[in-house]
């Protein structure tokens, strides 16, 4: 069975050569010179091999003595690297965060909370991946990355949900669109429009409006392609307000008022999985953030 090298000899086997001798090492370790000599023998007994000359009066490296001491050194060095590493990413000065959300989140939410994240905690590295909603949950399923900023359609096992916020669902049209000079729509006045679905049209399943649906023959999951065919005036939509490009001044977003439709935003994590600290900081950050309605 090998020997077990506890830190403190060697400790003090590198004092004794750095400072030039046992009580110039016991004075740097505060500790009595007796402690020290009896630390480097136990040591020695624990190698079977003495580390230091007997009898001349100094401190001098045996052979064995000069082989071990880099090699003290590189373990000491370690130990104290690993220490520093993971006391600081305990404290949230160091770490990764790995997270994932939908791209209405990423763009209209995400530039606010990480600006203000990295401020708070300027050492974690954050490593920011968007994708639809089940891409997302299948990421953090996987483990690919520890949360997940989404909503989801239904409760899905191995995942634990945490809401953030509910987002209004309304009709987006090109602002020349009859509907786009209204304060609010009920559903009844988008028949007969041309409704392009997207992948936040679910939200009308099982809701008076589902009836629109049925008629819609276009269907555009693609944003970029979505909001190109919105501005070109082929037809309108429905989406979540954040999921509304503002920037596009041609477009319009008029609320839904009948049915009131909304999705909720929540933060996913992987069920009985602790978080590690940087993914915990940021757990707490993103859910102070959303719940303080004044600018950050």
């Amino acid at each position: 069975m090998l020997p077990e090298l506890k830190l403190h000899p060697l400790r003090c086997v590198l004092a004794i050569t750095d400072q030039g001798g046992f009580h110039a090492a016991a004075k740097h370790l505060h500790r009595s010179q007796p402690a020290i000599s009896m630390a480097v023998r136990d040591l020695e007994a624990h190698l079977g091999q003495p580390l230091f000359e007997k009898g001349n009066g100094k401190a001098v490296l045996t052979p064995f003595g000069q082989w071990c001491l880099p090699r003290f050194r590189e373990l000491v060095a370690h130990h104290d690297r690993v220490s520093r590493d993971a006391i600081a990413m305990a404290c949230h000065q160091a770490g990764r965060v790995d997270i994932a959300t939908v791209p209405s989140v990423a763009s209209r939410l995400m530039p606010g909370i990480l600006a203000s994240f990295v401020t708070d905690y300027p050492g974690i590295e954050i490593n920011l991946q968007d994708g639809h909603s089940e891409l997302v949950s299948q990421m953090v399923l996987t483990g690919e990355v520890e949360l997940g900023i989404t909503s989801l359609w239904q409760p899905e096992e191995g995942l634990d949900f945490i809401p953030l916020l509910h987002d209004d669902v309304g009709v987006v049209c090109r602002d020349d669109h009859p509907l786009a000079g209204h304060e609010s729509l009920h559903w009844r006045e988008l028949a007969g429009q041309t409704l392009i679905r997207n992948g936040t049209s679910r939200l009308l399943v099982g809701s008076p409006a589902a009836d629109l649906l049925q008629h819609s023959s276009l269907f555009i999951s693609n944003m970029i392609s979505l909001t190109a065919m919105l501005e070109a005036g082929i037809g309108i939509t429905t989406l979540p307000r954040l999921a509304f490009q503002e920037e596009h001044a041609r477009l319009r977003f008029v609320s839904l008022s009948e049915p009131r439709l909304e999705r909720r935003i929540g933060l996913i994590c992987r069920a009985g999985v602790s978080l590690s600290p940087a993914a915990a900081a940021m757990q707490r950050h993103v859910m102070a953030y959303l719940a303080d309605p004044t600018p950050q």
